[in-house]
């Protein structure tokens, strides 16, 4: 059903615009830009109103709570803080990760994924494909050893070395193909090695032709919650291009991905 609403702001109608709202919302981004806060006088002038309208906006802004006054100065209350954080809280981390691991997978034309640690597997949360088509069908859901996968070592890797030996000790470690590592002493050199490295990439060890690349997605507390990674078929690019050019490209990924958590 059609309600009148267009998909893009550049199709709304001029009628349709609450034009005092616009201007509020225009003098509550001037705030936010300065938090050390502005007198009424420079509000007028940086909004680009009269002092006497610049005065209604701001004391609205005052009485619904958003800004405060001190004196002659007016900032930004911390409600709006509360608000920014409910709008974060009600939507899932992926949501606002994907416009980043897109930007990754369609520099490099290259399937990019997150996924999180789920008892022996990695679950995959979000997935933006690539130009390429994979053997292996993966999707938001999918399960995949840990032991093997990249997603997986660098999920690992976060554990404490008891919780690693007990997983290493239970984990149906099986060889799905020639190269795929199963002996556990191995495994746990090669999960340590990732942590320290702060990537794992793993060739060819889940299904012949399959490279990938990961690195992990810490919270504040510096805990990895998740991992994000780039897989591609062997013949498209190498090791050294995984490391050299792939790696720089997803660390930056999760740089950015980490910043939601430090305002949730």
């Amino acid at each position: 059903m059609n309600d009148g609403l267009e998909s893009t702001r550049d199709n709304i109608a001029e009628r349709d615009l609450v034009g005092s709202l616009t201007r509020g919302l225009g003098v509550m981004e001037i705030l936010a830009a300065n938090p050390q806060g502005l007198t009424l006088t420079e509000t007028a002038q940086k909004a680009g109103l009269t002092r006497a309208g610049a005065r209604r906006f701001l004391l609205t802004l005052v009485a619904s709570g958003y800004a405060a006054q001190e004196g002659r100065t007016f900032r930004l209350s911390s409600r709006l803080i509360s608000v920014a954080r409910a709008w974060l809280g009600g939507a899932s981390l992926w949501a606002f990760a994907e416009p980043f691991m897109r930007e990754v997978s369609a520099r490099f034309g290259e399937a990019c994924s997150a996924a999180v640690l789920s008892g022996e597997d990695v679950v995959y949360v979000a997935r933006v494909p690539g130009r390429h088509i994979l053997s292996v069908a993966l999707h938001v859901g999918t399960r995949l050893p840990a032991f093997c996968t990249s997603m997986g070592r660098i999920l690992l890797a976060d554990l404490p070395e008891t919780d690693l030996e007990r997983f290493l000790a239970r984990a149906d470690i099986r060889r799905l193909t020639d190269r795929t590592a199963t002996d556990r002493e191995a495994l746990h050199t090669a999960i340590r090695k990732a942590g320290h490295d702060g990537y794992a990439l793993v060739d060819e060890e889940l299904e012949p032709g399959l490279r990938s690349i990961a690195v992990p997605v810490k919270d504040r507390t510096g805990r990895t919650v998740a991992a994000i990674n780039v897989s591609t078929q062997s013949a498209r690019l190498s090791v050294a291009d995984m490391e050299k050019k792939v790696l720089p490209a997803l660390r930056d990924a999760a740089a950015r991905i980490e910043d939601f958590f430090v305002v949730q």
